[in-house]
């Protein structure tokens, strides 16, 4: 079984969006540099950025969301964000009536019900958990290995939080990635057990 990486990028003071979902200038640093990091060409980052985002990238199997941010992005039109193979969604709604049956995305109730369908679907891939209220879940279910967080030079202020509505302590070992790039700081840990 791959494992288990919480992330997104972040403001410095742990917000992945402002209070009306917006991301302003979080993303700034995915146009901030000369070295393409996808086939379309449209995503420019620094050649730092780059050398990590791209490998890690490649690792990814599955990317669990939850329906909030399936809703918002209108589920990526039906096709997974960077090269990934298949979306899980954690909605206890069903899928909306006119998505495309055969699109790689799965609906799922619950985190572990969610967990299970993409470690399945992963398999010795990783398994990618988007940051916020249901990565915080997985989190406090005990089955994130890795938190890793692309942290953008900006404060909100308030918005929603990277961690969720999580309300308990979870110890991190320290940094094993400390990555500078263009309007961006790279960091992963690995959870503590």
């Amino acid at each position: 079984m791959g494992k288990v990486v919480m992330y997104s990028t972040v403001s410095v003071d742990g917000f992945i969006a402002d209070d009306n979902d917006q991301v302003g200038p979080l993303f700034d640093w995915m146009s901030s540099g000369d070295v393409p990091l996808d086939e379309t060409g449209e995503v420019k980052v620094s050649q730092a950025s780059h050398d990590y985002t791209r490998p890690y990238w490649d690792e990814i199997g599955v990317t669990v969301v939850g329906r909030h941010v399936f809703d918002l992005t209108d589920g990526w039109s039906g096709k997974p964000p960077a090269g990934i193979d298949h979306v899980v969604v954690v909605s206890h709604r069903p899928m909306p009536e006119s998505w495309d049956p055969e699109a790689p995305y799965h609906f799922v109730d619950g985190v572990e019900a969610a967990m299970a369908k993409a470690q399945e679907l992963a398999g010795e891939r990783t398994v990618e958990v988007a940051a916020g209220d249901v990565g915080g879940q997985v989190l406090a279910a005990g089955l994130v290995d890795e938190v890793a967080m692309d942290v953008a030079p900006v404060v909100f202020g308030s918005g929603k939080r990277y961690f969720g509505s999580v309300d308990a302590q979870h110890l991190l070992e320290d940094p094993d990635v400390v990555i500078e790039g263009n309007r961006v700081l790279h960091l992963r840990y690995r959870v503590r057990r």
